[in-house]
């Protein structure tokens, strides 16, 4: 990849800024705007570069970019470093990431107001905290089961499904807008 242009640096930047508001290291996220930016495999001395960031800080990066399974290894006939780029597919890639933070934040979450909820009785949980914790996890269950199932949707459903904006709601309403 040759030097990065504004609009790349800027793009890259602004990723990077978002990826902390979200939680994600800014240099992981900043790796990934580059190799999802990138038409071709970089290996990690070119990102390093582009970035003008620390070798380590890339290594360590793109170890949990792939752990994520948003950006993979791959290797570049003719040369012997190792190459990594990111998935292109949009889509694909924010089922993924939802897919990891459901499992990393949510699905802990839920245990413990289950468990919560198991031991009220024993613990002796005033009534109206078990009422918040019950209202909670209603929620959270709810929503889940809901995302199980959509997340299961071809793209192509889910698009037109996300497109058709208020008219769901109309017709939940039964056409009364």
């Amino acid at each position: 990849m040759k030097a990065l242009t504004s609009i790349q640096q800027k793009f890259i930047l602004h990723w990077g800024e978002m990826g902390t508001r979200w939680g994600i290291n800014r240099t992981v996220a900043q790796v990934h705007a580059l190799l999802y930016l990138s038409p071709d495999p970089l290996p990690a001395d070119e990102i390093t570069t582009l970035l003008g960031v620390a070798r380590s800080n890339v290594s360590t990066s793109l170890k949990e970019l792939q752990g994520w399974g948003i950006v993979r290894l791959v290797h570049v006939m003719g040369d012997k470093r190792d190459h990594f780029e990111s998935l292109h597919d949009v889509w694909e890639m924010f089922r993924i990431i939802l897919d990891e933070r459901k499992r990393r934040e949510i699905d802990p979450t839920r245990e413990m107001l289950r468990a919560t909820l198991n031991a009220s009785a024993e613990e002796g949980l005033d009534e109206f905290t078990r009422m918040r914790i019950q209202e909670l996890s209603d929620f959270m269950e709810t929503s889940m089961a809901w995302y199980t199932q959509v997340s299961r949707w071809p793209q192509s459903v889910l698009t037109r499904f996300l497109r058709l904006g208020d008219q769901v709601l109309s017709l939940l309403k039964g056409g009364r807008g």
